[in-house]
C-alpha cells in the first residue's frame, strides 16, 4: 500500500494528512507534494496529521527532517499529530521528537500556531 497525502491550507499552516505507507517508494513523492503546496501558499509553519499512517520508515523520517529545515529556515514551526503507536516509537527513537514539537490531534497543533504567529 502506498501513502496518500491530502494537503489543505489553514490560515498561516499547511497541513499534510497522510494515510498509508511513508516508506522508500513513497517519500520523494511526498516531499515534492509538501515542498510545492508550501512554496504555493508561502506559509511558514507545517502540520503532519498522521492519525491514518499505518508505517513508516527512516525515508519517512529523511522527509520530516527534510521539512523540518524547510519551514526552521522561515522561521516557522513543523508539529506532528495524530501518531500512532508504532510511528511514535519510531520518532522518538530517532531523536526528533528532540526537535520537533508534537501533540494529540490537529486542533491543539494549530491552537499552538495561532499563539507563535
Amino acid at each position: 500500500m502506498s501513502v496518500i497525502a491530502n494537503i489543505e491550507r489553514n490560515q498561516n499552516a499547511i497541513i499534510v494528512r497522510l494515510s498509508g505507507e511513508l516508506d522508500h517508494h513513497s517519500a520523494d513523492r511526498v516531499r515534492t507534494l509538501i515542498e510545492e503546496a508550501m512554496m504555493k501558499d508561502n506559509v511558514k509553519h507545517l502540520v503532519m496529521d498522521m492519525q491514518e499512517l499505518t508505517f513508516m520508515d527512516s525515508s519517512g523520517i529523511g522527509v520530516i527532517l527534510g521539512r523540518y529545515k524547510q519551514v526552521k529556515a522561515k522561521g516557522g514551526k513543523l508539529i506532528i499529530c495524530n501518531a500512532n503507536r508504532s510511528v511514535n516509537r519510531l520518532l522518538e527513537l530517532s531523536g526528533l521528537f528532540k526537535i520537533i514539537e508534537r501533540h494529540d490531534d490537529e486542533n491543539s497543533a494549530l491552537s499552538s500556531l495561532e499563539v507563535v504567529s
